[in-house]
């Protein structure tokens, strides 16, 4: 049965309990406005924050797998327009010596020709020297530096693109050597068939050298897409719908508004007892 005290005022301290929940749930809704997330701290929902900070830990690894591609990516294409130049340089010299083997040339255009082929020559290993990027060659030395860039977040997994020699006298160019010339009719004829061969060793090459960069292209791709995904489950698991939480706000700003009214009345239930004493 209720009864009236002055010590004691049980209305009041229902009203109190009612306001101080609703204070708490205002706080949480402005919080989740302000940060724009449901689950801000491990304290909001620790298994929650748990699976987030996880995927976040794999999403930021990913940027480095990334990047680890794009430098991939970058030394090969280096390595692909180098060769290209070679590949381009090597047609040039096969006119110089098919031109050479005439036996009808005189003296002073062979030697033109000659000039001429030794200065392509020359530029090979020129370009062969400066295909260098991130202090890596493919294409320079008897072993040049091949590409393995990282393929997953844990990094147990690579992609790893072989290098082609192209240095003269090694590898595709086996059959050029640094002092190769046209000077005699003999000598441009024999250079014919070893450019002819070195002609279709760096095309093989180059190929190769073109599906790894394909492939590095196409693994970047799904890395950023990927990394995309998971950014989205993260939002899943900790984004706030703010839309609602804007329509939670109003509504917690009007109940609090209500309780500190109701409160209000609840104190001063007591001071009513004073007129049964008038």
């Amino acid at each position: 049965m209720p009864f009236n005290s002055v010590n004691t005022n049980v209305g009041a301290m229902v009203a109190l309990q009612n306001l101080n929940a609703t204070n708490t749930e205002l706080a949480t809704t402005q919080s989740r406005i302000n940060t724009g997330k449901r689950v801000g701290s491990v304290k909001d929902n620790g298994a929650i924050w748990a699976i987030a900070q996880n995927q976040r830990a794999t999403s930021n690894s990913l940027n480095a797998v990334r990047e680890s591609l794009q430098r991939g990516q970058s030394t090969v294409d280096v390595a692909v327009s180098a060769g290209e130049s070679v590949s381009d340089l090597l047609i040039l010299m096969k006119e110089k010596a098919l031109a050479a083997s005439d036996s009808t040339l005189d003296s002073n255009s062979r030697t033109a020709l000659n000039d001429d082929f030794i200065s392509l020559r020359d530029q090979i290993s020129k370009a062969v020297n400066n295909a260098e990027f991130n202090g890596a060659n493919m294409l320079k030395g008897v072993s040049p530096t091949s590409v393995a860039a990282l393929a997953n977040a844990d990094g147990s997994s690579t992609i790893t693109v072989a290098a082609q020699s192209m240095d003269l006298g090694t590898g595709a160019l086996a059959g050029i050597l640094a002092t190769d010339s046209i000077g005699t009719q003999s000598l441009a004829s024999a250079m014919i068939g070893a450019i002819n061969t070195a002609i279709i060793n760096v095309s093989s090459a180059l190929s190769k050298l073109g599906t790894g960069s394909k492939s590095l292209a196409s693994h970047l791709t799904f890395i950023s897409k990927l990394q995309d995904t998971v950014d989205a489950g993260i939002g899943n698991l900790v984004d706030a719908d703010l839309a609602k939480e804007s329509a939670k706000l109003q509504a917690l700003q009007t109940k609090q508004q209500l309780g500190i009214q109701a409160l209000g009345i609840a104190n001063q239930s007591s001071s009513s007892l004073l007129s049964l004493f008038q």
